[in-house]
């Protein structure tokens, strides 16, 4: 089966989804609202599922030599204590892969790369479609209406898609928690590949890059919309007394590179990935919070399933079920094993109960961590027939 989609946002998920859909053999026009490609960002980890994924899509091996492996590192105290290991090299073992840490910046421009630039229109809101003719959706863009067999709406957490297609839905919350973060101007001496510290309330870690730089993130409980005239002075006396490298990448990061976002959800959940001939997609679908690592990972599982089904269903509405069925589960439990995560780690302010977590983590054997990830990492993808 092939057919014409538009895909309504630029994103990772939106770029993958066009990717798929591609393979296929559909006409794919991806409209962004931005202005210009979504070069901006800090960096990603992509764990094994993701890696997969992008396999299907046709830009794993692409991905893969820009991306530097994660092998070392783990949780510390702000003192430095071990907390946890992570054993790259086992995940490795188990997985076929490792976990690789990359910009988003440089993603972004791998997936673009892999589309003709043609079928990409920036600079054009969609704000709504029109579903009224059977069989077909209207998309406006600009001054054009494109018709669609499919639409994928990978329009982000603040989806307008979604809120025109369930509008009792109460959208995304605030999940209680605000993250700061950058990409060093140089090359930064670690001592790890990646690495979480834990304090009361926060957070920072860092991802090495494969050119020596690194991203860093700091992520704090705060009230929402709070934001400082020199972010990078609130975090040098935040963390100033933290353990090594932590100073160090704050010093290695220029002010205007500092972002900050408050961090939403969709704490409740979609009760579907579908209408019609729309098909949700990414943060528009199952937005979570990044404790584990695993938004991007669950975007590009869905592009990859939503080609899949495509691809092995012999109508749009058959392959839509298919597709919801498949990822809609999955993806809200990944969401809530995410909020869980959030709440036990960094989130986790009353002195007694860090100790208690602390303590609990030191004691446990060392195949814990490895198993806590292969929980949400270790995924089939489908073939694309």
């Amino acid at each position: 089966m092939s057919g014409t989609a538009v895909v309504v946002g630029g994103g990772i998920g939106g770029l993958a989804a066009a990717l798929g859909l591609r393979r296929i053999g559909w006409e794919v026009t991806v409209v962004e609202r931005a202005a210009a490609p979504a070069d901006a960002g800090a960096g990603i980890s992509l764990h094994a599922n993701g890696l997969r994924a992008l396999d299907v899509l046709g830009v794993g091996a692409a991905v893969r030599a820009a991306a530097r492996p994660q092998y070392t590192g783990g949780t510390r105290t702000p003192a430095g204590g071990r907390l946890a290991r992570m054993d790259g090299a086992a995940l490795a073992r188990e997985l076929g892969t490792p976990i690789v840490g990359i910009p988003r910046a440089v993603l972004h421009r791998v997936l673009r790369a892999a589309l003709p630039p043609q079928c990409l229109r920036v600079g054009v809101c969609v704000a709504s479609v029109d579903r009224s003719a059977p069989g077909r959706v209207a998309v406006p863009v600009g001054e054009e209406v494109l018709a669609a067999d499919l639409v994928v709406a990978a329009d982000g957490v603040g989806s307008r898609l979604r809120g025109q297609v369930f509008p009792d839905h109460p959208g995304p919350v605030y999940s209680g928690s605000t993250v700061l973060r950058a990409i060093t101007g140089h090359p930064v001496e670690l001592n790890s590949d990646f690495e979480l510290t834990w304090g009361r309330g926060a957070e920072f870690g860092h991802i090495a890059f494969a050119d020596g730089r690194a991203e860093w993130h700091a992520v704090l409980n705060a009230p929402p919309g709070v934001r400082h005239a020199d972010p990078l002075g609130v975090l040098r006396r935040r963390f100033g007394g933290w353990h090594d490298p932590i100073p160090a990448l704050l010093a290695a990061t220029g002010p205007e590179a500092v972002l900050h976002h408050d961090i939403h959800e969709l704490a409740a959940p979609l009760p579907s990935f579908v209408a019609g001939r729309i098909a949700f997609l990414g943060d528009a679908a199952h937005a979570m919070t990044p404790h584990l690592g695993q938004g991007a990972c669950q975007a590009l599982e869905d592009a990859a399933t939503l080609a899949a089904a495509l691809a092995g269903t012999p109508t749009v509405g058959a392959a839509l079920a298919r597709y919801d069925a498949e990822r809609r589960p999955r993806a809200q439990s990944v969401a809530r094993a995410a909020r869980q995560a959030g709440r036990m780690g960094q989130q986790l302010s009353h002195p007694v109960a860090v100790a208690l977590r602390n303590t609990a983590l030191r004691l446990a054997p060392s195949g814990v961590t490895v198993r806590a990830v292969l929980r949400h990492a270790d995924w089939t993808a489908p073939s694309l027939g």
